[in-house]
């Protein structure tokens, strides 16, 4: 099924979420006769919808222009935001760094049975035209290897960026870019070699491993992230 365009999918999205703000409204806060604790649940609910309302609103780019309210002010035809007002409480701010989640890493020295058990957070976006994906997990016991016995994989937090065919990869020990086309199944796995023109006692400061395949093209970077050693007074 072809997705709708942004414009016609915010247009729906905000008529559902109009109508659902209409019935709370008019079915459960208009009418008397209902418990205080009832009342203050819809009327949480419907402040809810508002957090939505202000989500939606920011995915809008008032592509039908603004109506004139009796206030005077100028209200979008699609969102009903009003014109020139920035609202700073959203959680995804117009005017500044959109923040979504909370930087975790590892929590626990136990092996986990399984990589489900083990993880601790899981995020996957696409923004602009950007692929984003954050993992964290524990140590886990794996069978990918479809082995008699299991290994251990270590617990880390993973970040993966793909930018059209570019993809980077960031993790507790390594920094990896690499080309994708150049990783297709059944092409061969790429060599790898460390700059030669680099002393080893100079090289052991930022290693940097080069991956090329058997035509001599660059297809991938490694940097293996140093350790951090306290400074010396």
């Amino acid at each position: 099924m072809k997705p709708k365009p942004l414009k016609q999918q915010i247009k729906l999205e905000l008529r559902r979420l109009f109508h659902s703000m209409d019935v709370i409204s008019r079915r459960y806060l208009s009418q008397g006769g209902r418990r205080e604790k009832e009342v203050q649940t819809y009327y949480n609910i419907y402040q809810q919808l508002g957090v939505a309302w202000e989500f939606l609103a920011l995915q809008c780019r008032h592509w039908d222009g603004y109506r004139r309210l009796r206030s005077g002010q100028q209200a979008c035809r699609i969102c009903s935001k009003i014109k020139e007002t920035l609202e700073h409480w959203v959680l995804l701010p117009a005017s500044k760094p959109a923040r979504i989640g909370a930087k975790r890493f590892p929590n626990s020295r136990r092996t986990f049975p399984t990589r489900q058990r083990a993880m601790i957070d899981s995020g996957h976006i696409r923004f602009h035209g950007a692929t984003l994906s954050v993992h964290v997990h524990n140590a886990y016991k794996s069978h990918l290897l479809r082995g008699k016995h299991a290994i251990n994989v270590a617990a880390d937090r993973i970040v993966h960026l793909r930018e059209g065919d570019v993809e980077c990869w960031v993790d507790s020990n390594l920094v990896h870019v690499r080309w994708k086309k150049a990783f297709h199944k059944g092409k061969e796995l790429p060599y790898g070699a460390f700059p030669s023109e680099l002393p080893k006692r100079i090289l052991k400061h930022f290693p940097v491993l080069l991956e090329y395949d058997k035509n001599h093209n660059l297809v991938g970077v490694n940097i293996l992230k140093p350790a951090h050693t306290p400074k010396r007074k």
